[in-house]
């Protein structure tokens, strides 16, 4: 398993932009696909962004394509979401999570979770 630590959220007005990070410990970073999940107030946690482990592959929930990009540096350890055009309905937990599959965009494909950290979009 790989250990994960999100950070880079906080609170940002609409129309702003935030980056998060997500360091991974482990020799084997490089062979694990990696995704971004949120969750909000009241709601259950949702897809946001995934990439293969190479970063050749890309995967966006609609609700973010065109202002999210996903993007992964193997040599750091390290995975990002740059967000963009931030909205309210973007504000949630932000997870990162590591999966075995080549592919993977559900949940139950990720075997490894960072604990979160909180992205605040006011209007």
């Amino acid at each position: 398993q790989v250990q994960l630590a999100e950070s880079g959220g906080g609170l940002v007005q609409a129309g702003g932009s935030l980056r998060l990070s997500c360091a991974a410990s482990g020799r084997t970073f490089s062979s694990y696909a990696m995704g971004w999940f949120r969750q909000a107030p009241g709601k259950e946690r949702e897809f946001v962004a995934t990439i293969t482990w190479s970063g050749g592959n890309t995967n966006y929930a609609d609700s973010v394509k065109g202002r999210f990009t996903i993007s992964r540096d193997n040599a750091k350890n390290t995975v990002y979401l740059q967000m963009n055009s931030l909205k309210p309905e973007d504000t949630a937990v932000y997870y990162c999570a590591a999966s075995t599959f080549g592919i993977a965009t559900m949940q139950n494909q990720f075997g490894s979770w960072g604990q979160g950290t909180q992205v605040t979009v006011s209007s």
